[in-house]
């Protein structure tokens, strides 16, 4: 009951609304809470003191007795007005309400007079400005529009359409405007309809479409579309998306306009309104857009807490609407200033207050508010403080140990330490936000505590809070000490041979090399004990080319980062360039000057090589066929000459044929490898007469090898001494398996042609 009681809460706030000049006012204000509550109001952030013109009354609500837009001092009762209520645990602010005066301006837009066409559709329109939004109600020769007539369709914003016109219609129209400020009339028109209904064919056109709308939740949206045309062509409505408009709320009004009622944030969006030739795919389009706003409202709302001294305390407001809303939080009605130890996160939806004290102890509020409207929730945190609690913790020391270890010490409070129940060390970065801090518990025997895994040359803030079942007890005094400091890491080494007298050391920048000034590169021969260096590099410096080397040795190169503690441990890499000089020789890089004179007359040698080539073998065609023709004659020269006396059979077989000093021997060796003439070809070209079809024909060699020497011997026949010679092949025997004797292989011709 004590928890309920405690809090302070609004049952009623004021809402927007429209005032009547000249008329009272009463904004509405009503609190539940602890008594005394003490409630006052402010308009655009100023108090309100009670006056004859507007006071409070006893229930908390306020009262302006005659409303006006604008005094006589320049003044005005319209603006933001809002309702505060405090009581011993807090102060409490309402969200604003916007009051202004309900006016009415003149037409801005009248009718028109208008001729059309019977069976045409009319068009009027009116227009006025003024808060709350003008009723505009349509007349016809004084007397106000039958609606309901089908064919007459009134639009909210002040539009009358009238379709399919008759005669009947004619009439003067003007448009009536009314809301709690005033009532006008605008001018009137005309309108006229001539003649009877057109059976010419007319493109479906679009008079008038839809606009541009803004409108807020559970308002209702009107999209005019009005379309002519001969056939009267068909409208329909669709979403530029693609998504469905739907069914619920969705009305059409007259021939084609769209009218969607209780708006949601979902039916923002761009609509098409098209009119369509029936059954054709002719159309013609016309689009506006539709945005919904909704006000901001809370999806979670901040929750009221009881925290112990030194702890943290979180409170969550999460709000939508649209646009989206904007958070601000409030401390006791004022705006709250981020500290060290007050921190807003998540675009303003969580705040955080660490280590919190009595000071902190209050109602915060969490505005959310966007163009569509504003609300509140606010939430009470209550700091426990229970008597008897330890006294803070004593004599906190930190030396440091090495360069990732801090050892703390501490003694025990000075008061209330029989309930002690444990330690609690917390530790942060000197640097960092308290929220970044971390806790370490601690047994209630034990009064130091190792804290390892630091980073070198860093500060770190510690204190001590001492617990018990009942709270923790105030914390310690703060005390900072830094790490020492340490060499930085082996850095990570490469090495690229660039040419025969250059390597390049390359290595990679790391967190893990930690603070470094910068490098130190070394570099030797394997077999010299004196390095050259240190070539000293900056610690944004990643590589190094090392050059003048000597190819036929090879070097050591050592890398090491180094600090104000030292230098670290090195990285050496051993290289050798002789495999680089073996490569050049085998692939000598190419002379690109030379290179690029020999591109230059490349072409030229191309097609002197082409007409060379084309040269040569024109002569080849023509040695072939002169060479041809010079073996027919030849041949005919030894068609004259075969009268001659033949040798006896007996001495061809005893001492065989010779011919160009080859004796028959080397003849049959040759034979077999050779080119052999074809005696049918012989016939051919030399028809035999009869007196010579007797005689046999017989073998003519042009070449003899001679085996011991592997060289070809040719010598030279004159035509005078060349005869045609038959030779009867000696039997061969049988083979081994009884077979009969191989035919002996016939002769395919002269081994030199012509």
């Amino acid at each position: 009951d004590f928890g309920r009681s405690s809090e302070l809460a609004f049952v009623v706030e004021p809402s927007d609304d429209i005032a009547v000049q000249e008329q009272p006012l009463i904004l509405y204000c009503q609190v539940e809470g602890i008594q005394p509550i003490t409630i006052t109001w402010r308009k655009n952030g100023v108090m309100i003191m009670d006056s004859e013109n507007a006071f409070m009354l006893a229930n908390g609500s306020l009262y302006v007795s005659r409303f006006q837009q604008l005094r006589g001092d320049g003044s005005s009762d319209e603006g933001e007005y809002d309702c505060m209520a405090q009581n011993h645990y807090g102060l409490l602010v309402s969200r604003k309400a916007k009051i202004q005066a309900a006016t009415m301006s003149d037409f801005h837009i009248h009718p028109q007079n208008a001729v059309v066409e019977e069976g045409g559709v009319a068009r009027f329109q009116c227009q006025i400005h003024g808060l709350p939004e003008p009723v505009i109600l349509w007349h016809k020769n004084s007397m106000p529009v039958n609606t309901d007539n089908e064919r007459y369709t009134l639009l909210p914003k002040g539009v009358l359409q009238i379709t399919g016109l008759r005669a009947e219609d004619s009439g003067i129209f003007h448009c009536v405007a009314t809301n709690i400020a005033n009532v006008k009339f605008s001018r009137e028109a005309r309108l006229t309809v001539s003649g009877s209904h057109s059976s010419v064919y007319k493109d479906p056109m679009i008079l008038v479409g839809p606009e541009n709308l803004t409108l807020t939740v559970h308002q209702t949206a009107v999209l005019e579309c009005i379309a002519t045309g001969n056939p009267r062509p068909i409208v329909s409505w669709s979403r530029l998306d693609g998504r469905p408009i739907g069914v619920e709320g969705i009305q059409v009004l007259g021939t084609g306009n769209l009218m969607i009622s209780d708006l949601t944030v979902q039916h923002s969006g761009i609509y098409v309104c098209a009119a369509n030739k029936p059954g054709t795919r002719v159309r013609r389009t016309a689009q506006g857009s539709l945005v919904v706003q909704a006000p901001a409202e809370f999806v979670q709302h901040p929750q009221s807490i009881s925290r112990p001294v030194g702890t943290t305390a979180i409170f969550t407001c999460v709000a939508q609407g649209e646009p989206p809303p904007q958070i601000t939080w409030l401390r006791n009605g004022q705006i709250l200033e981020t500290s060290d130890h007050i921190k807003l996160k998540n675009n303003n939806s969580t705040l955080s207050i660490y280590g919190i004290n009595q000071a902190d102890e209050a109602i915060y509020q969490c505005l959310a508010e966007n163009s569509a409207g504003s609300t509140q929730a606010s939430a009470r945190l209550t700091v426990l403080w229970a008597d008897g609690l330890p006294s803070p913790p004593q004599a906190v020391r930190a030396e440091t140990v090495s360069a990732t270890t801090i050892q703390v010490s501490w003694e025990k409070p000075l008061q209330n330490t029989k309930e002690i129940i444990g330690y609690v060390l917390h530790i942060r970065k000197a640097a960092d936000p308290v929220e970044m801090e971390y806790q370490e518990a601690v047994s209630k025997s034990t009064f130091q505590q190792l804290v390892t895994d630091l980073e070198p040359s860093t500060s770190y803030s510690f204190y001590i809070k001492a617990y018990t079942s009942r709270g923790a007890s105030k914390a310690s005094e703060v005390t900072v000490v830094s790490t020492l400091g340490e060499v930085p890491a082996m850095p990570s080494l490469f090495i690229k041979v660039i040419n025969s007298t250059t390597v390049q050391a390359t290595w990679e920048p790391s967190i893990k090399l930690g603070q470094h000034e910068g490098f130190k590169l070394y570099y030797r021969k394997v077999h010299l004990s004196q390095y050259t260096g240190p070539v000293l590099l900056a610690s944004n410096v990643t590589a190094y080319n090392i050059t003048h080397l000597d190819a036929s040795v090879v070097y050591e190169v050592k890398l090491l980062a180094y600090n104000q503690h030292g230098d670290g441990n090195s990285t050496v890499r051993f290289v050798s360039l002789r495999e680089t000089v073996e490569r050049t020789v085998l692939n000598p890089p190419c002379d690109c000057m030379k290179d690029e004179q020999n591109n230059k007359t490349s072409t030229t040698g191309i097609i002197i090589g082409i007409h060379i080539g084309v040269t040569c073998i024109i002569f080849c065609i023509l040695f072939l066929m002169f060479g041809y023709r010079g073996r027919l004659l030849m041949c005919k020269n030894v068609q004259e000459q075969l009268s001659t006396p033949q040798i006896p059979r007996s001495q061809r077989s005893a001492t065989g044929l010779v011919l160009n000093g080859a004796t028959r021997r080397d003849r049959d060796d040759r034979d077999l490898n050779g080119k052999q003439l074809d005696m049918n070809e012989l016939e051919r070209l030399f028809p035999a007469s009869p007196s010579q079809e007797q005689q046999e024909k017989g073998i003519m060699s042009a070449h003899s090898l001679s085996a011991p020497h592997d060289e070809t011997q040719i010598s030279t026949l004159p035509l005078d001494e060349f005869s045609i010679i038959e030779e009867q092949p000696d039997p061969l025997p049988k083979n081994s398996h009884g077979s009969s004797p191989a035919a002996p292989a016939p002769d395919h011709g002269p081994a030199n042609e012509g």
